[in-house]
């Protein structure tokens, strides 16, 4: 996938090159044959490793990908590369990191089919969804570009004539660890702030989806980055051990699960560094009577089928009024049916595979426990094959919705991470909310309703650090995204991550004599 150096006029025609290239790829066909870190401005071998991860296309079931996992040594060269290339970066003004920025952002765009493309074949998600992910990523710099010219501090008038100011400042080479499920996407919601404040990265993106983020470290050097500004190590869990309790390390933003992201505030802790954690969650929906049944519908399948259902902020919980349970349960089986599933590279394909196998066994072992349980699967929970030959060792599932659920069961209490919908019955607003509440995550609810005073007030009452109304699943990169309780803390997205990304320096200067009490 990369390119020669080329000259000035040759270097026009590379987007159409490029998409050439993306479109000749389908799916069964890629192999990565380029290292996966990228250190010093340049994809290089680890020096050092602590074992071999491989990376598989999920549709087929083939390895795409076999690298070894950076280990201690490799991970201290590349955040000394980060290191220098914050001495540098932090000296610049907002403007001129600004513009930087805005380049990397036009040429994201200007790929958006390639990174789409590599994006489905690493991930397994369909190319429609890929697409969104991309434009999502170029708003995201285009958005902190905005922002980091306008980062300022505060004067102060102190008795005398004195005053005092404050300084925002970056804190140095940040570490931000990915999850699989939006590789690229999630990189760039962690690469936006930190850059835009005067930081540099070290990323470390999932090994399952290791491609497609040393692609953005390539493309921000082309938009004339600091070499070493953002490098990438590729591992596992030793890997990210290593940079959590790096003494170089300002601050660490992990996304995945409730565990890993413990181990993760813990290990910072020794360092005093902090941490921005977007974890898992078990997310509630609230459907009332009074909801455009249509549009309750449509969020409800947008609330569960997106990624295969591999979403943190699902709201799997889908309570529906005893009123409208039955008509309601019609119309989203009815509307899982349509539901197109095979090659994720087909532009009329809506679910691809899950990541891998053992995530797919584990979905499927959900399944197997609701049922034992009492719940009845109204609709599909079974492993899938598609007709083409080369997607038979791919890791599909046909999306699920549960019925006859109730609050106790695992199905309900537990985050499955694939495509299951459990729907529960209600009959009070005061009910529903105390079901909702009731569990130890916190990242997102909803709910429909035509009342709008119901609405605000459930959306106020909801203990969830996103909330929707008559909507679910958007996130513009405008709006801070976060969890309460075990879903995490600390923002990701809106200007208030600007301040998880810096610091804060007070200024006190004194235009008079100094008054000693000794």
């Amino acid at each position: 996938m990369k390119l020669p150096q080329v000259g000035p006029v040759l270097r026009l025609l590379i987007p159409n090159i490029r998409l050439k290239m993306s479109r000749s790829l389908s799916t069964g066909t890629f192999q990565n044959s380029l290292p996966l870190n990228y250190r010093g401005g340049q994809r290089v071998q680890p020096i050092d490793s602590v074992g071999k991860e491989q990376a598989y296309e999920p549709s087929t079931g083939r390895v795409i990908a076999t690298f070894n996992c950076s280990g201690e040594k490799e991970v201290n060269e590349a955040i000394q590369s980060a290191k220098s290339a914050f001495k540098q970066w932090s000296q610049k003004s907002g403007m001129e990191r600004s513009r930087v920025m805005l380049d990397a952002a036009r040429i994201i765009r200007e790929r958006t089919e390639e990174l789409a493309t590599i994006e489905t074949i690493n991930n397994g998600k369909s190319i429609f969804e890929a697409r969104v992910d991309i434009e999502i990523s170029w708003l995201t710099l285009e958005y902190y570009a905005g922002l980091a010219g306008s980062m300022a501090g505060q004067h102060v008038q102190l008795p005398g004539g004195s005053f005092a100011y404050t300084r925002r400042e970056p804190l140095g080479v940040c570490v931000g660890i990915g999850a699989w499920n939006y590789p690229f996407q999630i990189a760039c919601w962690k690469a936006g702030p930190a850059l835009a404040c005067g930081n540099a990265m070290v990323y470390k993106p999932s090994p399952f989806t290791p491609i497609s983020v040393v692609m953005l470290a390539e493309i921000l050097a082309e938009a004339g980055a600091p070499t070493g500004l953002f490098n990438v190590v590729q591992g596992g869990a030793s890997t990210g051990e290593f940079l959590c309790k790096h003494p170089d390390v300002a601050k660490v933003s992990f996304t995945g699960s409730v565990p890993t992201g413990s181990k993760i505030m813990e290990m910072a802790s020794q360092g005093i560094k902090p941490v921005t954690l977007e974890l898992g969650g078990k997310s509630p929906l609230i459907i009332f009577p009074d909801s455009d049944l249509e549009n309750a519908v449509n969020g409800a399948m947008m609330a569960n089928f997106l990624t295969q259902g591999q979403v943190c902020c699902n709201g799997t919980r889908v309570f529906v009024h005893r009123d409208i349970l039955e008509k309601f349960t019609e119309s989203v089986v009815k509307k899982v049916k349509t539901i197109k599933i095979g090659d994720p590279l087909l532009e009329n394909t809506r679910m691809g595979p899950l990541i891998n196998r053992p995530h797919m066994e584990k979905v499927l072992g959900f399944l197997k426990t609701a049922r034992e349980q009492g719940a009845k699967i109204l609709i599909g929970g079974e492993p899938y094959t598609p007709e083409d030959p080369k997607l038979k060792g791919g890791y599909y599932i046909s999306p699920c919705v549960l019925g006859n659920c109730r609050d106790d069961m695992t199905c309900v209490k537990e985050e499955i991470f694939g495509p299951v919908m459990s729907i529960l019955s209600f009959e009070t607003e005061e009910e529903a909310l105390e079901r909702a509440n009731n569990t130890t995550y916190g990242l997102a609810g909803g709910v429909f309703t035509s009342d709008i005073q119901r609405a605000h007030r459930v959306a106020a009452a909801l203990q969830a650090g996103m909330c929707f109304i008559n909507n679910y699943n958007v996130s513009p990169v405008e709006l801070p995204f976060g969890g309460y309780k075990r879903s995490g803390f600390g923002r990701e997205n809106g200007q208030v991550a600007i301040e998880y990304y810096s610091q804060l320096k007070t200024v006190c200067v004194e235009m008079g004599k100094v008054e000693s009490a000794f």
